[in-house]
């Protein structure tokens, strides 16, 4: 079967703060296990030493790079790791200078010589990493590319340097927004009915539900914990969480005891019109300050723009339909996911390639998108309400302070999340006959515009803001 891009490979559920920087670099460090293994080295190794290059290596330190391939190579899953075990892990293997190979062998490990930072980049990705396993027989090497999302590649792929070509075997083959339009016409369905048709061909109707409500429960949970935590984000900026502050001021006194009686909670309370972007606000931060604090959050399409879709969708639960249930999350999902996977084929969502755009701005097209068929919007306002919520990101630059995914991320999301919201309601008040610029036509402009735009604006820490604000200062 050849490879599709399914909902699930755009909303992945991981540990924060990066997808391309923790949650790929961990990802590849379970491929290289099952290298190991399918080599019959596993058990061989004495030695693994692993190479950051780029981008990984000039932000690799604040995303937690070096952090996430020790936590691969211990043969952890970021999906289902208890985020309390993270640290205990972490500070056995360098008091011990030892790490559980796959759970399986202990061998010497050394993070402060191990772990090699490239500050150069190589051809094929700005993300390349690499691990070498020094075995009683040979000496084994591996290069992955993680490119966005908690995807991760190796160079055989062809045209991956400048965007990768996905063939797919959907019942619906959809490569750009036209072909989507097209479907939705012809067979007179909504484009969440297209996307859920495409993966019916992949796994069951009960795996496909059960897994995006699990989805859900992720991103309301990582909310939840958000507002209720206080204190200041790891990382050595000294930024305070400022989610618990602003959701006691809008709950004020509730009683709740979990996240689903939480959400009922807010969905019953009173909102002003000029709180209404005081709660979306909350709901993004929220998502993000537990990302920056490593805390277990989806991708969305990335874990830097975490924040936006969980936002706009509770701000249609809580705020547009008080009536609306798992139908109507699950249709949210499946929109968003099909948006995304359009920039992911078209463009790029990797802020080392693209900037800041093919983060918050892919994030916020995705859930304009999903909010936009919920409030009754046909195919074309839907795409409508993509395309000029990515107008008004184009360009935007990468440029966190000492590599941290904090400032400005943390507060991108929210803007991201009001304009998603600001797009939607826009292409549901126009004509889709009065549409001037095409979705498709956006994404070639982004991936034209990421391709233009200087390297140090990339994921780099080298330009913006990260060189103009000093550690020091915050």
């Amino acid at each position: 079967m050849e490879e599709c891009i399914s909902v699930f490979d755009m909303l992945k559920i991981g540990v924060g703060p990066s997808s391309s920087h923790t949650l790929g670099p961990w990802r590849g460090a379970e491929r290289f296990l099952a290298e190991l293994d399918n080599e019959q080295l596993l058990d061989k190794t004495t030695k693994v030493v692993v190479n950051l290059y780029g981008s990984l290596s000039l932000t690799g330190k604040g995303h937690a790079t070096d952090l996430a391939v020790m936590l691969g190579l211990s043969g952890q899953d970021p999906e289902y790791i208890p985020i309390e075990n993270i640290d205990l892990i972490i500070q056995s293997i360098n008091k011990t200078k030892q790490l559980n190979l796959n759970q399986q062998k202990i061998i010497a490990f050394d993070a402060t010589t191990d772990i090699v930072f490239n500050k150069e980049f190589l051809p094929f990705h700005a993300n390349g990493f690499s691990f070498t396993a020094h075995t009683e027989v040979r000496e084994y090497t591996s290069t992955f590319y993680s490119i966005g999302g908690g995807f991760v590649v190796k160079e055989e792929r062809s045209n991956a340097k400048e965007k990768l070509q996905f063939k797919c075997a959907f019942p619906y083959m959809i490569d750009n927004a036209v072909q989507l339009l097209e479907y939705t016409t012809v067979e007179n369905k909504s484009i969440s009915e297209i996307v859920y048709e495409n993966e019916k061909s992949m796994r069951t109707e009960e795996k496909i539900n059960s897994e995006l409500l699990r989805v859900w429960h992720t991103m309301l949970e990582c909310m939840y914990i958000g507002c209720h935590s206080e204190g200041i984000l790891p990382g050595g900026l000294n930024v305070r969480r400022r989610a618990f502050d602003m959701h006691q001021n809008l709950i004020g006194l509730a009683n709740y005891n979990n996240p689903q009686e939480w959400l009922e909670c807010i969905r019953h309370t009173e909102v002003k019109f000029r709180q209404i972007l005081k709660w979306v606000s909350c709901f993004a931060l929220a998502v993000n300050e537990v990302n920056a604090a490593l805390g277990r959050v989806v991708t969305a399409p990335t874990n830097g723009s975490a924040g936006v879709i969980p936002a706009v969708l509770m701000y249609y639960l809580c705020i547009e339909n008080h009536n609306a249930g798992e139908k109507e999350i699950k249709q949210f999902l499946l929109v968003a996911g099909e948006i995304g996977s359009l920039f992911k084929q078209g463009a790029t969502i990797s802020a080392a390639m693209g900037g800041c755009q093919a983060e918050i701005g892919v994030s916020s097209a995705m859930a304009a998108a999903a909010l936009c068929e919920l409030m009754g919007g046909t195919p074309e306002q839907v795409l409508m309400a993509a395309e000029i919520a990515m107008e008004h990101h184009l360009g935007l630059t990468c440029d966190p302070i000492a590599g941290l995914v904090q400032i400005p991320c943390i507060e991108r999301n929210t803007m991201g999340a009001i304009k998603a919201i600001n797009a939607a309601e826009l292409a549901l008040e126009t004509d889709a006959k009065n549409a001037k610029v095409p979705l498709d036509k956006v994404i070639s402009t982004m991936w034209q515009t990421a391709k233009d735009m200087n390297t140090k604006y990339k994921e780099t820490s080298e330009g913006g803001l990260a060189v103009s604000v000093n550690m020091a200062d915050c």
